[in-house]
């Protein structure tokens, strides 16, 4: 890293978000609960080891971080985000087409609701020009933080979700206080308000939501409306303590844009060398993400020689530049398969850890082959992954016979 300087930051150990830039060009944003121990954890000597080569790029590439401190980890969750849309940072936006970020919707209706779609669906939103959303707030890779996060929010401001306007389900949510107690004009007033409110807090503009908040109430103070100024008052003394305990629990020191984003699991499947096949499967830090798999068929071996057919799939995998570089690339076999993808790799200077899966004799992983640290902590993922290869090679694998044999 270039940040001769670091240790004479003076970077808070508060929430808050944190932004890695060459020059003033910003590089990177990502959040944190701990912005000391946060930022601290990029100078660690086996960041290779533990983040992998894009995450080792982006250090290198970083000449000075700056942060901006938030009073909770709700609000670093939601600024991260929206900065993130604003800045198009080019080490966020390296998975920027991945289908499986979730989005935050607000509708564009007479009684708006909040809902989460995934990436895909947005896209057909906001084509529909009935269908296009009034806000839209994302990308949030983490559906677990998101749905917390929105918990969170709908206690202080409670709102309509997807399918709580459904007459048989509404009373039910009325009595939990998730939606508006009522339905009258002053009610929908309110309700506007408060939606506009949300997309406030959204953007990372508590201060200002706040001091409107205050304004309302002072003015239903006024009036004499007291029942709905104290609604108010308990909504600004919500938002002054917010209670993120639950969000905290979370692994929110790991970031899900990058750290660990992309593993890749290869597979190779043929019959006596007939109709082999070659698979990518790809687990996003989320998910397994179908719509990310790839298949190549397999011209340069015409015999059973699974390590060069490998070995093929990986030297044209690396052709696709547009496709984002995994973390970790997963390979079903022994130490022969991981040789032969760790030999393409260096011939391309590409610094990416393999992981070979073994397998017994009813083809269950029997032992992790790569660097120790990895195979501990992603053990579940890889296990998983490679399992998800296997059968979409077959599945490839049997689609290619039944083709030649129709021809």
């Amino acid at each position: 890293m270039k940040l001769a300087g670091y240790n004479k930051l003076d970077i808070p150990t508060s929430p808050g978000v944190y932004f890695f830039k060459r020059g003033e060009n910003i590089l990177y944003i990502g959040k944190a609960t701990n912005l000391a121990n946060r930022t601290k954890s990029y100078l660690q000597k086996n960041l290779m080891e533990t983040r992998g080569p894009l995450i080792v790029k982006m250090v290198d590439d970083t000449t000075t971080i700056e942060w901006k401190e938030t009073d909770s980890a709700l609000e670093a969750l939601l600024l991260e985000s929206y900065l993130i849309k604003q800045h198009q940072p080019e080490y966020n936006t390296k998975e920027k087409d991945n289908k499986s970020y979730n989005y935050v919707v607000i509708t564009d209706e007479s009684i708006p609701r909040i809902f989460t779609v995934r990436q895909r669906a947005l896209r057909i939103m906001e084509v529909k020009d009935e269908k296009k959303p009034l806000y839209v707030f994302g990308p949030f890779p983490s559906m677990d933080q998101l749905n917390t996060a929105l918990k969170i929010i709908r206690k202080i401001f409670p709102f309509h979700g997807k399918k709580t306007t459904n007459r048989h389900n509404i009373e039910f949510y009325k009595q939990l206080g998730l939606v508006p107690g009522s339905s009258d004009k002053e009610s929908q007033t309110v309700y506007q308000k408060n939606i506009e409110y949300i997309a406030l807090f959204f953007q990372g503009k508590k201060r200002s939501l706040i001091q409107k908040l205050k304004q309302e109430m002072m003015e239903y103070a006024r009036t004499m409306k007291f029942e709905r100024a104290q609604v108010i008052k308990k909504q600004i003394y919500a938002l002054e303590h917010i209670q993120d305990i639950a969000l905290l629990k979370h692994d929110f020191e790991v970031s899900h844009y990058m750290s660990s984003f992309r593993m890749e699991a290869y597979d190779i499947a043929h019959m006596s060398g007939e109709a082999m096949v070659g698979v990518m499967c790809v687990y996003n830090g989320v998910e397994i993400d179908t719509h990310e798999h790839r298949v190549f068929n397999i011209t340069s071996v015409d015999r059973s020689h699974d390590t060069a057919a490998l070995a093929e799939v990986i030297e044209r995998r690396f052709k696709h530049t547009e496709w984002a570089y995994p973390d970790i690339i997963v390979v079903d076999g022994g130490v022969a398969q991981k040789r032969a993808v760790e030999r393409v790799l260096r011939e391309h200077n590409i610094h990416i850890p393999v992981i070979a899966v073994v397998k017994d004799d009813k083809h269950k992983a029997r032992e992790l082959l790569g660097q120790k640290k990895l195979t501990e902590r992603y053990h579940r993922e890889i296990v998983a992954l490679n399992a998800e290869s296997h059968r979409f090679a077959i599945k490839q694998h049997k689609r290619k016979r039944e083709k030649n044999f129709l021809n």
